[in-house]
């Protein structure tokens, strides 16, 4: 199903990958790592769920796939043969059947298969991880103990039957078990073929037994009579094998059918406010990538719809190396909007001083120059980022180059100038009276929403990661987000050397003219507040050994950097 593109051919549709937001109060969260050489298998079982698989053909992804649908259909199965055994079970009370040696050898059996029928619900209804291996060791318990206990009844029902002078062969049973089989249970049509003809030849099998060994019964049964059941129970079998090979088809068919374009959605990784972000994969390239798409129940809302696209068309326009890269965009024949965005293995600072504390004043400057470099294209161009954090900013690793400082979720992003229709196109895009942002490093601007805000803003946003990276915690905290912008409004801030005495002057200086509360006493410019940094004497004094060092050793963190 190709999608239609929106415009000119991305700039490099093979790169591609994850970038996630978290939002204050809602939104993406961080996704689940896959370690290196971690199998989709312990992906799954650390995640609680089933990773979300939608690929074409066989592979580690299909095997995943069919691991996880094999559960859920043996639970179900399991669960409805548990009821049926039961139901029967406890009617034995009320019939002569405990009354003879055979009924009582009957009862014992069957006691038995509903047992391990019962334990292979529970076992597969469990949140205990089970391999591919186990689930079919699970599934020859769920059909193997009622074969054998069915050829056991279909035996003692045989003989009895002719003993009062009839010939009868239970038939029900097998035909019961040969679909029940073929409907829940997936299957390559070859593992189908032997598993459902095995099913079908053990009954005709142990008919011909009795006939060769027992001549009562081969006395009453005629030959039309084990001819009609020989045909029916094989074209039951093959009809089942076929559903079976017909069933999987349909399967393989809707995992293409939600392929978007050259592109293989692996995982979902997050959802927030505007959509879903899903791990996948270029088709033809193997290499991950990240799509960001609508979110179906929101596909209906115009405004969440324009607002999407504009995150993808401002971001799009921008192509510094410190700012998140998009490469590919459209809409898929049902209308669903996506883009794939550039894959950044690593960590958000917010995730990095969360985890390591709080970071040398070396490093912060190293990256909050980066972040300056990839801002000032954005405003050269028109465009304010309106909600800078730590999560938006990604320290990752590119080309063998460690730290290198990525802006992230240009979402709230909003022209500075337009046109008169780029205006009211914004007004309608915005609830009116709305706070756009997240409170923590949220500008006074924005805050009280007298004033529209400006580059200025976004340099002071910039000031409260630099002050949360050198603290641990952002200028201003509060349980409730009203008290939050209240002081980012008219409040006045703890200087960081308060909190961590080795803070440099000359830096403490520049973040807190950053977080000044009129726009006019901060920097006018980023160009300027790069400037700033770079006058500081800690500037210059983290390099690149210092972050792969960090990275390789310090950190311990093989599962963010590509081996």
């Amino acid at each position: 199903m190709p999608p239609s593109r929106r415009s000119d051919p991305p700039r490099n549709p093979a790169a591609v990958a994850p970038t996630l937001d978290a939002h204050y109060g809602g939104g993406v969260p961080t996704p689940v790592e896959r370690r290196a050489g971690e199998s989709s298998d312990s992906l799954a079982s650390r995640g609680g769920h089933c990773p979300v698989e939608l690929v074409r053909g066989s592979g580690p992804e299909m095997t995943q796939e069919t691991q996880c649908l094999l559960r859920r259909r043996l639970r179900l199965a399991a669960v409805l043969l548990a009821v049926g055994f039961a139901a029967f079970w406890f009617k034995a009370f009320f019939t002569d059947q405990l009354a003879t040696e055979a009924g009582r050898l009957v009862f014992g059996l069957h006691s038995l298969t509903l047992l391990a029928i019962a334990a292979v619900a529970i076992a597969t209804s469990s949140r205990a991880r089970i391999s591919l291996a186990g689930l079919r060791g699970l599934e020859l318990l769920t059909f193997g103990f009622p074969v054998v206990f069915f050829l056991v009844t279909q035996y003692l029902v045989v003989q009895q039957c002719c003993e009062r002078g009839f010939f009868d062969f239970p038939i029900a049973p097998w035909l019961l078990m040969i679909y029940t089989y073929a409907l829940f249970i997936p299957n390559t049509l070859r593992r189908a073929s032997v598993v459902i003809g095995s099913m079908a030849a053990l009954p005709i099998v142990a008919l011909m037994v009795q006939l060769v060994l027992q001549p009562m019964v081969a006395e009453r049964a005629g030959v039309d009579t084990v001819v009609s059941l020989l045909l029916a129970v094989v074209l039951a079998a093959v009809s089942a094998v076929f559903g079976v090979d017909t069933i999987g088809s349909l399967r393989r068919q809707a995992f293409a059918a939600r392929q978007l374009g050259h592109y293989r959605l692996k995982q979902s990784i997050g959802v927030g406010g505007m959509g879903e972000v899903y791990l996948a994969e270029h088709g033809l390239l193997k290499r991950p990538c990240v799509i960001k798409l609508i979110r179906p129940e929101r596909a209906g809302d115009p405004r969440a719809l324009a607002r999407f696209q504009r995150e993808v068309r401002a971001t799009a326009k921008l192509t510094h190396w410190n700012t998140i890269e998009i490469f590919d965009y459209g809409n898929t024949d049902d209308g669903t909007f996506y883009y794939v965005m550039e894959y950044l293995p690593g960590m958000s600072l917010g995730e990095i001083v969360e985890r390591f504390g709080p970071l040398p004043a070396e490093r912060v400057v190293h990256l909050l120059l980066q972040a300056c470099d990839g801002l000032r294209e954005a405003h050269a161009m028109g465009l304010i980022h309106r909600d800078l954090k730590p999560g938006n900013i990604f320290a990752a690793q590119r080309g063998g180059v460690y730290d290198v400082a990525k802006v992230l979720d240009f979402g709230l992003v909003k022209p500075i100038v337009g046109t008169e229709d780029d205006d009211h196109d914004s007004l309608q895009l915005t609830t009116e009276g709305s706070i756009t942002g997240s409170p923590l490093f949220m500008s006074p601007e924005q805050a009280v929403g007298d004033t529209t805000p400006d580059r200025r803003s976004d340099i002071y946003s910039l000031g409260a990661v630099a002050y949360y990276l050198l603290c641990g915690r952002p200028p201003f905290e509060g349980k409730k987000p009203l008290k939050v912008l209240f002081a980012h409004a008219h409040e006045e801030v703890v200087p960081p050397s308060q909190s961590r005495a080795d803070v440099p002057a000359d830096l403490e200086h520049v973040v807190l003219r950053c977080l000044a509360k009129k726009p006019a006493d901060r920097y006018q410019t980023v160009s300027e507040l790069a400037a700033a940094l770079e006058a500081c004497e800690s500037a210059g004094r983290w390099n690149q050994a210092d972050a792969a060092r960090w990275w390789q050793h310090s950190a311990n963190l093989g599962e963010h950097v590509p081996v």
